[in-house]
């Protein structure tokens, strides 16, 4: 029975590729078949994908010249994660915020796109994979209620639910809860965004239990000064939970 099954699930997945051949995620194009995963890339877009792979800070995610020390070393540390304190213990990102990696990210927050979040969450769910650690609770960074009805949906939520699935681990969507309405943090310097987000990220009370001493993976789309984490990984250190993961989609670098 089980080999019928599968010579069946075959066949399907055969005649579902003839009626709906594979697309680029990012353009639409279409794509040879290869495997059956989600978040495949056309020639045009590949190139300007840029994932993190290799060497990469091991606090933030950012890519890292390969000096020779290798990608795994543990002690590999970007130069803003040296001088700035980081409330958080490890942390990853998939892609950098540029080109093909910015585009998707957009469309995803903006672009009415969460058909996006399957492509994007498996590229996270690979990348964020060193952080999972046993009785890890996965979490999204939330939206304001007033930013929620106008997007209709949490992006970060949206990849948050499927990385949690991916490693088996607890997805607690509403653990953290905007306090109050912040304006956008593009466009600011480092030391403004660290001000505009300061006590508008708060422990939901009724899950504050749930995360008591047990590690806690943060999801977002995008980092840039890693303001935002550190508010929201503050407010679950404050609240008793244990140490804090972080891993974004993207990965904002100075020279893009």
């Amino acid at each position: 029975m089980g080999m019928h099954h599968k010579v069946l699930r075959g066949a399907m997945k055969g005649a579902l590729r003839l009626l709906y051949p594979p697309q680029c995620v990012a353009c639409g194009a279409p794509v040879a078949a290869e495997g059956d995963g989600p978040g495949q890339l056309c020639p045009a877009c590949f190139p300007d994908m840029r994932f993190v792979g290799g060497a990469s800070c091991t606090r933030c995610g950012v890519p890292l010249p390969d000096d020779g020390f290798g990608a795994d070393d543990p002690m590999l540390c970007c130069d803003d994660c040296l001088t700035m304190a980081r409330p958080w213990q490890g942390g990853r990102a998939a892609m950098v915020y540029s080109g093909t990696g910015r585009r998707l990210v957009l469309a995803l927050k903006h672009g009415d796109r969460p058909d996006l979040a399957p492509a994007l969450a498996a590229w996270l769910a690979r990348a964020a994979a060193p952080l999972i650690r046993p009785e890890t609770v996965v979490a999204p960074i939330p939206l304001h209620l007033r930013r929620l009805l106008k997007r209709r949906y949490n992006q970060a939520a949206l990849i948050s639910g499927r990385v949690a699935r991916a490693h088996g681990a607890l997805h607690l969507p509403d653990l953290l809860l905007r306090r109050r309405h912040t304006p956008g943090q593009d466009h600011r310097g480092v030391s403004d965004r660290f001000a505009n987000i300061a006590g508008a990220l708060a422990v939901n009370p009724r899950r504050a239990a749930a995360v008591a001493g047990r590690p806690v993976l943060l999801v977002d789309d995008v980092m840039a000064s890693g303001a935002t984490m550190s508010a929201a990984a503050d407010a679950l250190l404050a609240a008793g939970s244990g140490p804090i993961f972080v891993a974004v989609l993207a990965r904002a670098v100075r020279d893009d």
